[in-house]
């Protein structure tokens, strides 16, 4: 087994007043030649951004982009006409393929909005473009590794890309395996709150850890804790 492991306090960081944000992988005025992303996941980028402001409309093209409230509530629009909002429980899909203009704006004008957005390398480029949200509140199952996004409609959700995202909320003293879906594949996982052990490391909050060259690895959970799994291509 062969491991990466990205601490939450040697990220990226840019606090512009209106966004506060934090980069896993190189992005925008960070860039580490040694974190360019791991195998298809690109971008990991923790964002909180203040009441009423956002991100305006701006291009995508050949990518993959995930988006998972984590506090408040995120206001979405693009070019192919999605008007939608989405808050803790809901994920947002974007494939942006040959090109997509789209806006991300907290919906609040009084509290602010934090999420996660995840950018993935697609399978193929230049496909049509599309989008998808839908909530996962029933599919998030207590002390599991529950699937939210897969490549083979087992979930509403997903990508142009072979990949498996999952996410857990877990006990204290609770320990489960992930089974890693294909020989040539890596699962980064990404602590959102709490402390894990990763097959031996110690994860704490916002820490990363990417897993690759073996068929799985065992989580236990050190405190109660969420955690986001992504199985993406290595190649």
């Amino acid at each position: 087994m062969k491991t990466i492991i990205d601490r939450a306090d040697t990220r990226g960081h840019a606090n512009h007043g209106w966004l506060d944000t934090y980069h896993t992988f190189s992005f925008a005025g960070y860039h580490n030649p040694a974190r360019m992303g791991f195998g298809a996941l690109r971008v990991l980028n923790d964002d909180k951004v203040a009441p009423g402001k956002g991100f305006d409309t701006h291009p995508h093209d050949n990518m993959e982009i995930v988006s998972i409230p984590l506090k408040g509530s995120l206001k979405h629009g693009d070019s192919t006409n999605n008007q939608r909002v989405i808050t803790i429980g809901d994920i947002q899909v974007m494939s942006a393929g040959t090109g997509i203009m789209h806006s991300e704006r907290n919906n609040s004008s009084t509290e602010p909005v934090e999420f996660l957005q995840i950018w993935v390398f697609p399978k193929y480029r230049d496909t049509k473009p599309g989008y998808q949200d839908y909530s996962i509140r029933d599919l998030v199952k207590k002390n599991e590794l529950s699937l939210i996004i897969s490549p083979d409609d087992e979930v509403p959700a997903t990508l142009g890309q072979d990949t498996w995202f999952s996410i857990g909320n877990l006990d204290k003293g609770t320990e489960i395996t992930y089974r890693l879906h294909g020989e040539s594949n890596g699962v980064y996982i990404f602590v959102i709150e709490g402390e894990i052990d990763a097959g031996g490391t110690i994860l704490e909050r916002r820490d990363g850890m990417g897993v690759y060259e073996t068929p799985s690895i065992t989580l236990k959970a050190l405190t109660g804790c969420e955690v986001l799994l992504m199985e993406v291509p290595m190649r």
